[in-house]
């Protein structure tokens, strides 16, 4: 009769002195092996390595610290014994990676953190094939999902998360390892935590996680001045000659956004239909922003007009321009700007002339309120971000206003 062959399990403790803290403590790894293979996870515990009893894979002493930390090892090694004694009953074929998900609530066929993510990022998708939402903004849930992957494989050496991993604990383990681990800056951070929270916010309304882990999470978005053009300074574009064509039509696409406001992405979509005749006899843009899905409506000043012109029959489509991509724009931008003096040292790229519609028509005395529409701004907020108000602007104002105080000049008398 043949012999059935034995499976081999083993437990093992130990720290991961190469991820050490600000505080010097490590994480505590649990290792099981059957058969010979190995898988790894957190156990969730941190301690000084001066107190770690290598030989017995424990804390040392008899602190009562050190006794509670005992205590949760010896409750994980009960569990994991139990599930290898459960999973031996229901099949022959076990390994070291199924004990591990089975005692981290990672059972095959049950829905997990990923999973639900990935799920989400396919329905993103199928929006995004449909014109619903936008392939830039899927982009940045597919990365998060990979940070997070990576995050879980560095912090507790697993491939996935359950719901009841999300904590707010991870939370703040995960921003520490945005910043630290991966070197992003704090706006990048912000980005991808909003992200991460719409997801679980997801999970929330289905069910599947029983509370918020961002209840005790606090990110702000750090305010940056955005660079714009000065008047001068986009007297010096203007009148700069370009050799190359493909350098002409990258040089009148930018001055074309810096005198209505649109992005590149919106400025690569302009088909003729977009050009309206209004009531008051003048020509405008209309289009809704591919980006927030807002209308925009820009009345056409004499450049753009003969912008359009100059370039009419030359796109295919029906589109007004042949719009070379964005990095072959920027490109040309930036040896532009070294080439011009009062530009040297300014990082001009193609989304600059948006800043530069909003400062300058500020400037020129164009309300708040309608700049906020040209640019297809949800609020006003933003406009107020995009749109910095110049010193020549708060010089006018005062002008505006000077004669008021004519009466009370003439009253006064500057003696000593």
């Amino acid at each position: 009769m043949e012999k059935t062959k034995r499976s081999t399990f083993k437990v093992l403790f130990y720290l991961k002195k190469n991820a050490p803290k600000k505080d010097g403590t490590v994480p505590v790894m649990c290792r099981v092996t059957v058969n010979g293979k190995q898988s790894a996870f957190s156990a969730k515990l941190d301690i000084s390595p001066s107190n770690w009893d290598l030989k017995f894979g424990r804390i040392s002493g008899k602190s009562k610290q050190a006794q509670c930390l005992n205590a949760e090892l010896d409750s994980i090694r009960l569990n994991l014994e139990q599930c290898h004694a459960k999973l031996l009953k229901e099949s022959s074929m076990l390994t070291s990676e199924k004990l591990k998900n089975a005692y981290l609530g990672l059972s095959e066929g049950e829905m997990t953190f990923f999973k639900f993510f990935d799920q989400y990022n396919a329905d993103f998708k199928k929006k995004v094939a449909n014109g619903i939402r936008n392939a830039h903004t899927l982009h940045k849930y597919e990365i998060l999902l990979r940070h997070l992957r990576s995050f879980a494989r560095k912090k507790y050496g697993c491939s996935d998360l359950g719901f009841n991993d999300i904590s707010c604990d991870l939370v703040q383990e995960f921003d520490y390892y945005l910043r630290n681990e991966r070197s992003l800056q704090q706006n990048s951070v912000w980005l991808y935590m909003i992200a991460f929270t719409t997801v679980c916010r997801l999970a929330i309304s289905r069910k599947y996680l029983i509370f918020n882990p961002f209840s005790e999470y606090k990110n702000t978005k750090e305010d940056k001045d955005r660079g714009y053009l000065l008047r001068n300074e986009l007297e010096e574009i203007i009148g700069y000659k370009c050799v190359k064509r493909r350098h002409i039509l990258i040089k009148d696409l930018f001055l074309f956004s810096c005198f209505t406001g649109l992005s590149y992405s919106d400025i690569k979509r302009l088909e003729y239909s977009h050009i309206q005749e209004f009531f008051d006899g003048n020509k405008w843009i209309i289009i809704r922003r591919k980006k927030t899905t807002t209308s925009s409506n820009v009345m056409l000043l004499p450049m753009p007009k003969m912008i359009i012109e100059k370039y009419t029959g030359l796109s295919r489509n029906g589109k007004l321009f042949p719009v070379p991509c964005n990095k072959t724009c920027n490109h040309f931008l930036k040896a532009l700007s070294e080439g011009i003096p009062c530009l040297r040292g300014k990082k001009i790229t193609f989304h600059l002339a948006r800043h530069t519609f909003g400062t300058l028509f500020l400037s020129e005395g164009v309300p708040l309120e309608s700049l906020s529409k040209m640019m297809g701004h949800k609020n006003i907020a933003t406009t107020q971000i995009y749109a910095k108000v110049l010193n020549e602007k708060v010089g006018k104002d005062m002008q505006q206003v000077a004669h008021r105080f004519e009466t009370m000049e003439r009253a006064f008398v500057p003696t000593l």
